[in-house]
């Protein structure tokens, strides 16, 4: 985009979309849909940035919910080692080494139900610690009351990872631990106390596409569009009640990535599980469809994720770079270009900010 050229317009941030619309943009032809998400995405973000995420579990397995794509479950034979919650020492080692590999936010994961009192003394402990080291901060503890949403909110907590996983229909046949009513509650206490919401599904579990639809549609009319859209593909593991479903057509991967780009255009649409075992094409058809955000690193939580020099030599070949922490939360120096850790990004067209 050339300094003289016109702006794109800007698409409304909606939130009555209804499922009839969002499966009438799943169905389009690929092209004209990858077309308007690309369009769409370059009205609120620059096309050649991404959004890098650094997950880490810190409290593994022994978790009491029944999701059939989880080997953290206890209902589930996977040969997974339960493990007590990190230490504060062990998450601030992987913080900086996050931060050092160019990550702007660092999640911690706990398979929990839901965290007590006592859990979360330990966890703010290391909000706060990650806080100090400029990166923002996003923890995923399981379901949450209004008053310990607050006390993450006051802690410095920057995001809260809660995913509606699939459709309300379609929900029953993955969970039947904790109801689709309790995630919309968590969700609600966070957006309540001011946090910002991560919040996605899981493609691959034997849904349907309307149900793909459904779950986008759940997202979309919230009373704020989550900030962050996590687009899991399932991970199958042995063990567990999913393990040997037919693989998910990758093209209608790249759909679902579309769609939520369009209905909500401002949010960051993240490609998180199912990284590992996507081709190189693959993933670039996402980002042009218009995901901008991923986590990397060995591991997410337990399950194998793309190194990190692979994915820089994927930025690399696509010129893409690396989004830089916010001026206010980092040491002079710490932007990011790929390949060149301590250079400042420059140059790209000129894009509205997000607005979310």
């Amino acid at each position: 985009m050339s300094a003289t050229a016109s702006p794109l317009p800007t698409p409304l941030l909606r939130h009555d979309w209804s499922l009839d619309e969002i499966e009438s943009i799943l169905n389009l032809p690929f092209n004209d849909l990858v077309f308007r998400a690309q369009t769409t995405h370059r009205a609120y973000f620059d096309p050649n940035r991404i959004q890098v995420s650094q997950l880490l579990s810190i409290k593994t397995g022994a978790c009491p919910e029944d999701c059939g794509y989880c080997p953290q479950s206890a209902h589930h034979a996977t040969g997974l080692q339960p493990e007590r919650l990190l230490g504060l020492d062990e998450v601030m080692r992987a913080a900086r080494a996050a931060r050092t590999h160019g990550a702007t936010r660092f999640c911690m994961g706990a398979a929990w139900r839901n965290p007590t009192d006592k859990n979360l003394d330990q966890v703010i402990a290391m909000i706060e610690g990650v806080h100090a080291l400029g990166l923002e901060t996003c923890v995923t503890l399981g379901m949450l009351t209004a008053a310990q949403a607050r006390r993450l909110k006051d802690a410095g907590l920057d995001y809260y990872n809660h995913n509606l996983d699939t459709s309300p229909e379609f929900y029953g046949q993955v969970i039947t631990t904790r109801t689709y009513q309790e995630r919309l509650d968590t969700l609600e206490h966070i957006r309540a106390v001011g946090l910002k919401t991560c919040s996605g599904g899981i493609l691959g579990m034997g849904e349907s596409r309307r149900d793909r639809a459904a779950m986008l549609r759940q997202l979309a009319n919230l009373p704020a569009h989550p900030e962050s859209v996590p687009i899991n593909l399932l991970v199958q593991v042995e063990g567990t009640p999913l393990h040997g479903r037919a693989p998910l057509d990758p093209f209608e991967f790249v759909r679902v990535v579309a769609t939520a780009r369009v209905i909500m255009p401002a949010s960051f649409v993240r490609l998180s599980a199912g990284r590992g075992e996507m081709s190189d094409e693959l993933q670039a058809l996402c980002y042009l469809a218009g995901a901008n955000s991923i986590f990397y690193g060995e591991r997410l939580l337990t399950t194998a994720n793309p190194e990190t020099d692979r994915d820089h030599a994927l930025f690399a070949r696509l010129g893409l770079e690396l989004e830089s922490l916010e001026p206010e939360r980092t040491a002079p120096g710490a932007c990011h270009k790929v390949g060149h850790a301590d250079a400042p990004v420059t140059g790209g067209p000129s894009i509205p900010a997000p607005v979310v």
